[in-house]
Formats: structure tokens, sequence, C-alpha cells
């Protein structure tokens, strides 16, 4: 009985040891390299008005990519806002942008071309909405 028992023990060790091996070589293989050319190019951000937070970002993308992806070029384009950058962008005279919710939404509403060719990366932030009132509002909160 000893012996079924560790005939068992050696078969479940196999088995373990032969799913990690093959779980450890796709790992390898999907975060090494291996031969790999670094990406390369030209990538145009649609930014928005020189002293705005939109050109900002813009600026700091391009000083991080300079680093991570030193053979891509950033360039950025300054623009009068959202609507421009995602007109830009649907098309095709820039790569990417940064554009408030609400102004995809009016866009893609509107059937402005190229609108089916917009598409959501990331949120960065929530922008937040002041609401003044009467002082004998019932608006309170």
């Amino acid at each position: 009985m000893f012996h079924a028992l560790s005939r068992f023990g050696r078969r479940r060790a196999l088995r373990t040891g032969a799913v990690l091996a093959v779980v450890l070589g796709l790992l390898a293989w999907w975060l090494l390299p291996l031969g790999e050319r670094t990406p390369s190019g030209t990538l145009t951000f649609s930014t928005g008005v020189p002293s705005g937070v939109y050109q900002r970002y813009g600026q700091r993308l391009e000083g991080a990519l300079a680093k991570d992806m030193p053979e891509v070029s950033i360039k950025l384009l300054t623009s009068e806002g959202s609507q421009q950058n995602l007109a830009r962008v649907a098309t095709g005279k820039a790569d990417f942008t940064i554009a408030t919710a609400d102004a995809v939404a009016t866009y893609v509403r509107d059937g402005r071309p190229g609108a089916h060719r917009l598409r959501g990366c990331v949120r960065l932030y929530d922008d937040y909405v002041q609401l003044v009132v009467a002082r004998d509002s019932d608006i309170a909160s």
C-alpha cells in the first residue's frame, strides 16, 4: 500500500512540475524581448492651450517617453481644447490627445467626422464642478 501512495505522489509531483515548467516558459516568452526592435517613429499628441494643463501633460509625457523609448519622437500640437483635439485624432491629424468625457460625448452625438475611430485609453482625473446658488436657494449640497 505504501508503494501505491508513493507512485501517486510521484505522478502528482511530475504533473505539477510539468505545469510549472509550461507556465514559466510562457511567462519567459512573454516577458523577454527575444530580438524585438525597440519602438521608433513619431507620435503626434494634440494637447491644449500653451499655458494649460493639457499642454503640461503633453510635455511630461514627452519627457517620460524620451527616457523609456528614446527612439520615439513626440510632436506636441497646441490646440484650442477638447473639440479640436478630438477632431485631430478622429481625422488622423494626431495620434493621441486628452479630452473631457462630455466633449467626447458631444463629438460622437453630433456625428462629427471620424467619431467611430475614437477610443479611450486611460482616465486621468475627475473634473469637479462648483455650483454657486443664491443663499435662500433650496439647493444645499
